[in-house]
């Protein structure tokens, strides 16, 4: 599976130690992770949550990435522009309980946590057990078990709805602000990941005509 990091500004001081928690919990079970930044808080290219929705849409629905894992301040404002965007489904963990549910129940595509609201002494170690519960079990097992088929039913009809009260995500890419969407893919590595491993030609040559 690849998995994409995304750091908002407030937070990429955090970006070394969060990416470093997610590739020793997600390696050992195959995945790669790609680090798509903030890098640091100096960096000339600057993600608010509101560009981290976009671009975790622009990843996920181009297949260039399977799993968005991003954050913010409180993972509020992530979590809630990711939902925002056609075939993003996003949790918000807080600890590795969160984590376990949201894989085995809601099987969603991309988690939003909160790096400075509690993220005080030995938080690495939360960050690690968090992504190894997120990891570690098959998707949409479902908790408890003789609820999996219930729930599985629920996912289903949760991406209708998710279908019928969104756009493509072309066409979202053709109608967001313009400015927003090139800050949003302004990232130092964007260019590097994404186009090696994006699926989708219309989404891949609307941004590179941008």
């Amino acid at each position: 599976m690849k998995i994409a990091l995304i750091t908002e500004n407030s937070q990429a001081a955090k970006n070394g130690l969060i990416y470093d928690a997610l590739n020793t919990a997600a390696e050992p079970f195959g995945h790669e992770v790609f680090n798509y930044g903030m890098y640091t808080a100096e960096d000339s290219a600057s993600l608010t949550y509101v560009m981290n929705g976009v671009l975790a849409g622009i990843l996920l629905n181009s297949k260039a990435a399977d799993f968005v894992v991003t954050g913010c301040g409180t993972g509020m404002g992530s979590m809630l522009a990711c939902n925002a965007m056609p075939g993003v489904f996003c949790g918000l963990v807080i600890d590795p309980t969160d984590a376990f549910l949201f894989n085995q129940i809601n099987a969603g595509n991309a988690i939003a946590m909160p790096y400075a609201k509690g993220f005080g002494w030995a938080a690495e170690l939360n960050l690690q057990d968090c992504y190894r519960k997120l990891f570690e079990n098959e998707a949409g097992a479902g908790y408890p078990r003789e609820r999996a088929e219930l729930m599985r039913k629920n996912r289903g009809f949760l991406a209708d709805l998710k279908t019928a009260s969104t756009h493509d995500m072309l066409t979202v890419l053709k109608n967001v602000d313009q400015d927003l969407l090139r800050a949003a893919i302004a990232g130092e590595r964007f260019a590097e990941y994404f186009y090696a491993n994006s699926q989708d030609d219309a989404i891949s040559d609307y941004l590179r005509n941008l």
